[in-house]
This record gives C-alpha cells, structure tokens and sequence, in this order.
C-alpha cells in the first residue's frame, strides 16, 4: 500500500504537471482575439483570474511536496488542507464532465487529447486528496 506521505507528495507534483497545460490555455484558445471584444476592464478580470487559479495551484504543489510529511502526518490542518484541495478538483472534474463541452469546438486531436489527460489528472487529483483525508480522519 502506498503511504499517505507518498500520496500527498506525487500530488503536489501532478499540481505542476496541470501548470504546463494551464500555460498552453490563453494559446490554444486564442484568448487575444477571443477576448478582444470585452470592455478593457473585463478582459484584465478574466486575465487576473485565471493568474490566480494559477497561483492556488501553485501553492497547493508547493505545500504537498515541501510538507508531504507533516500533512501525512495528520492533525486538524493537515485534514483541513487534504479536504480543501479535493474539493477543488473534484470541483474542477465536475466542471470539466458536465459544463465544458469541447465538442462546440473544432480542436485538433492532440488538444483533445490533452483534454482528456486532464480531466484524467483532475480524477487523480480528487482521488490522491480524498484519500489522504479519508486516511487522516479514520
């Protein structure tokens, strides 16, 4: 069995992995033409958000690997944290199945297959946290 410790640390580095397809986004969905019919302040609001779902995901790899030990070692912050970034992704992976349709748009096939990676790491992600904070609690 592997050890929550283990669990918690390749989850912080899976956070890094989601960061490179993160980058690719604004590219692939060609958010400079996309965006260019919104007012000026909306098209900095959509920017700005997305730079802080990068910096929470950031943070989220940063914290698993730097201190896989400590939150494995549970404790009420621990669980709290393991619980918060399961909740994210499983967010997330709700988000991807049931609102986003790529369908709508005429990807190449290595998008889509990226796509479908992700929504693989994103399954990932909610399984390695909700495990940790299962473990964590009982």
């Amino acid at each position: 069995m592997i050890s929550t410790k283990d669990l918690i640390f390749a989850g912080g580095l899976i956070h890094f992995s989601i960061l490179s397809a993160s980058v690719c986004v604004p590219f692939v969905l060609d958010w400079k033409s996309e965006l260019s019919s919104l007012r000026p302040f909306l098209r900095r609001l959509f920017w700005i958000y997305g730079v802080f779902i990068i910096l929470v995901i950031v943070g989220f790899g940063v914290v698993s690997v730097r201190n896989a030990a400590f939150l494995a070692a549970g404790g009420p912050l621990a669980r709290d944290f393991c619980v918060l970034v399961a909740v994210f992704w499983a967010f997330r992976l709700f988000i991807q199945c049931f609102v986003f349709d790529i369908r709508e748009l005429n990807f190449p096939r290595w998008v889509r297959t990226g796509y479908h990676m992700l929504t693989a790491a994103f399954v990932t992600m909610t399984a390695i946290y909700g495990a940790a904070a299962l473990r964590l609690y009982f």
